[in-house]
C-alpha cells in the first residue's frame, strides 16, 4: 500500500484550483454533490461531440451511443458488485425511487405495511408513504436523539407479518450516521419484506457489496461520488423480471431496459463511467497489486475511508470545543466507523443560514437547512428554527481547509 496522494487526487479536480474573491474555494457541500474530475468532464463533452445519438441506429455515432450504454452499466455493476443487467439508470434516485415504489405498490393490498424512518432523506420515505392512497399502513422507526442512531430496537417492533417494504438509509445524508444495514436486510427479509436501501450518501465513502448486503434494491446517485447528475437503481434480477414496469409499449421488454422508461441521459452516463474509471485508478496508485476494476475500486475505497478518518479526527473534537455550538450526531473518536465525514451543527445566537452566509464570504461552501431530512429535523426540534449547517468531508479536502473551516467558526462563536 502506498501513502494517500492528496496532491495528485486534487489535480484531477479542477474546480478545486477556483478562486472566489481571490481566495481558494474549500468546498464541504459534497453531500449535496461532488466536485467531478477532469475525466468526467472530458467523456461527458465526448460523448456530446462524437456519439451524439439515439441507440440501435445503423449508423456510427449511434453505435458509439449504445457502447458508451453497456460500458456505464458494466462500470455500475464493478461499483456495486452486481451483474451488468441488474443496473438501472435513471434521472436521479427520486425519480427511479418513485417508479419502482408505484411498480411495488401494484402488488400490495389495503392493511399491507410499509415501514420507513426518521433518519432518512425524504426520497426514501414520500414514494413509500404515497402507499398510504392505497390503503397501506405506514410505520415509523424512531432514532436515538442523543446520538443521531436508527432505534434497532423500535425498527424490529415496527416490522411485523404484514410487512411488505423496509426502507432504509445506508447512512445519513444530514448527520452521518452509518446504518446497520445487514440487521435491517435480515429483520426484513425474515417477515418476507423488500428491503430497499438508499446508499446516495454512503457511496463518495465506503464500498458496497450488494450481493453480500443481500438487500432486493439499492440506490445511489453518481453526483454524489464525482459523476454527473443521474441515478442508479440496483435490483435483483428476479425483482426486475417479475415486477410490472410502468413503460411505453414500443420499448423492449428486456431487464434492465424494461426499467429504463424514454431516451437515457447518454451524456451523463459516459460521465459515469469515468468517474468509476476515476476510483479505479485512485485504487491503483494506493495498492499496484490490486487486479481488476472492482479490486482496484475496493482499494480506492480503503483509501478513501482512511484518509477521511484522519481529516474528521481533526475536526471533531475541535468542533466540540467551540463555544455555543450544538453538535448533532456521534461524536466519539471509537465510534467513529459508525458515522461518515459529514457533520451538522447550531450556533448559538446564530441561524444555520447566517453561518452559511459568513462561510461563503470567506469562500468555505457548506448548506444550511433540513437537505430534505425533513423528518429528522423535525424530531429534533430545529426544522422552525431553520435547520442545520452541515459540514461534508470528501477525500479531496484538505488539513489546511479544516484549519481555516475551524478559524471562521471560531470567529463567528458567541463570546461571553
Amino acid at each position: 500500500m502506498t501513502s494517500f496522494d492528496i496532491d495528485w487526487v486534487r489535480s484531477q479536480f479542477p474546480a478545486l484550483w477556483a478562486e472566489v474573491n481571490g481566495h481558494p474555494t474549500a468546498f464541504f457541500d459534497g453531500p449535496g454533490g461532488t466536485q467531478v474530475p477532469q475525466r468526467v468532464i472530458d467523456a461527458v463533452s465526448s460523448c456530446l461531440t462524437s456519439s451524439n445519438a439515439n441507440i440501435h441506429g445503423a449508423f456510427a455515432t449511434s453505435r458509439r451511443a449504445d457502447e458508451i450504454i453497456t460500458a456505464a452499466h458494466e462500470a455500475m455493476a464493478n461499483l456495486l458488485g452486481c451483474n451488468a443487467e441488474e443496473i438501472v439508470f435513471g434521472a436521479n434516485m427520486t425519480t427511479l425511487t418513485f417508479a419502482l415504489s408505484r411498480a411495488v405498490g401494484r402488488e400490495l393490498a389495503p392493511g399491507d405495511e410499509i415501514v420507513v424512518t426518521r433518519l432518512d432523506h425524504d426520497a426514501n420515505v414520500s414514494p413509500w408513504t404515497a402507499m398510504e392512497e392505497r390503503g397501506c399502513v405506514v410505520r415509523w422507526v424512531d432514532i436515538h436523539p442523543e446520538d443521531c442512531t436508527l432505534d434497532l430496537e423500535d425498527l424490529r417492533r415496527q416490522i411485523t407479518p404484514r410487512t411488505r417494504v423496509v426502507a432504509v438509509g445506508y447512512s445519513s445524508n444530514a448527520v452521518g450516521t452509518i446504518n446497520d444495514v445487514e440487521e435491517v436486510v435480515r429483520v426484513a427479509h425474515g417477515v418476507g419484506a423488500i428491503a430497499y436501501i438508499d446508499a446516495v450518501h454512503y457511496a463518495p465513502h465506503g464500498p458496497i457489496d450488494v450481493r453480500a448486503l443481500d438487500c432486493d434494491f439499492l440506490v445511489c446517485s453518481p453526483y454524489k461520488f464525482f459523476g454527473p447528475h443521474s441515478g442508479v437503481l440496483y435490483g435483483k434480477i428476479e425483482h426486475l423480471k417479475r415486477l410490472h414496469a410502468y413503460k411505453v409499449r414500443a420499448s423492449a421488454d428486456r431487464i434492465p431496459g424494461r426499467w429504463e422508461t424514454g431516451t437515457q441521459n447518454h451524456e451523463a452516463m459516459a460521465g459515469v463511467c469515468a468517474a468509476v474509471d476515476y476510483l479505479a485508478e485512485l485504487g491503483r496508485r494506493h495498492a499496484p497489486e490490486a487486479q481488476g476494476k472492482r479490486a482496484k475500486i475496493l482499494a480506492a475505497y480503503d483509501a478513501i475511508r482512511a484518509y477521511e478518518q484522519k481529516l474528521f479526527e481533526q475536526l471533531v473534537p475541535a468542533v466540540l470545543k467551540i463555544p455555543g455550538l450544538t453538535f448533532y450526531g456521534i461524536k466519539e473518536r471509537e465510534r467513529f466507523h459508525q458515522r461518515v465525514p459529514t457533520v451538522a451543527v447550531r450556533m448559538a445566537g446564530r441561524t444555520p443560514r447566517e453561518m452559511a452566509a459568513l462561510l461563503g464570504e470567506r469562500d468555505i461552501f457548506t448548506w444550511d437547512g433540513n437537505y430534505y431530512a425533513l423528518n429528522l429535523s423535525e424530531r429534533l426540534g430545529v426544522e422552525k428554527k431553520g435547520g442545520m449547517l452541515r459540514i461534508g468531508l470528501v477525500h479531496y479536502n484538505t488539513t489546511e481547509e479544516i484549519n481555516r473551516l475551524l478559524a471562521a467558526l471560531r470567529e463567528m462563536a458567541p463570546h461571553s
